[in-house]
């Protein structure tokens, strides 16, 4: 019965089976629980939708180590941060800051709504004015008149 529950407490949580091993962990809790939140603010590469905290990647793992090597050197928690950045760019971190080379990954989620927005409003206010148009009948020429006639004759016989 305990097996099911650790099975199904794993299936559940899966980023519990993963993350940090406990051989990387730094035997000073104070250092530790910072390695802990500044790996929570960096993006795994590899995962990409993952902090190196959560992730079970080598590379992750790579920057765990580094991030508590950093901080065991007498780093702050910012240079640590900025240590990682300036080895892989702003993409390693899950929260990049706003400015010229990041303006897409900011502004591009938001500029997508609004178009989508825009497309939904356009596409109703259309369908809303072809409902209310009338539909306008064209005479018909001497050449549709005539078939029309005779289809008429072939149908009274």
């Amino acid at each position: 019965m305990r097996h099911i529950a650790v099975s199904l407490l794993l299936v559940a949580f899966p980023q519990a089976a993963f993350g940090v091993n406990p051989s990387e962990m730094l035997s000073d809790p104070a250092l530790e629980l910072r390695a802990r939140e500044i790996s929570k603010e960096l993006r795994c590469v590899v995962c990409q939708n993952q902090s190196i905290d959560e992730s079970d990647a080598t590379l992750a793992r790579d920057l765990r180590v580094l991030v508590r090597e950093r901080l065991a050197a007498g780093d702050d928690d910012q240079g640590v941060i900025d240590y990682v950045v300036s080895r892989y760019g702003d993409f390693v971190l899950l929260r990049p800051p706003v400015k010229g080379a990041t303006l897409a990954l900011w502004g591009g989620p938001i500029a997508i709504v609004l178009f989508a927005l825009i497309a939904v409003f356009v596409f109703f206010r259309r369908q809303r004015q072809t409902a209310k148009a009338p539909i306008a009948a064209t005479p018909l020429n001497e050449q549709e008149r005539q078939r029309l006639q005779d289809l008429l004759a072939e149908k009274e016989h």
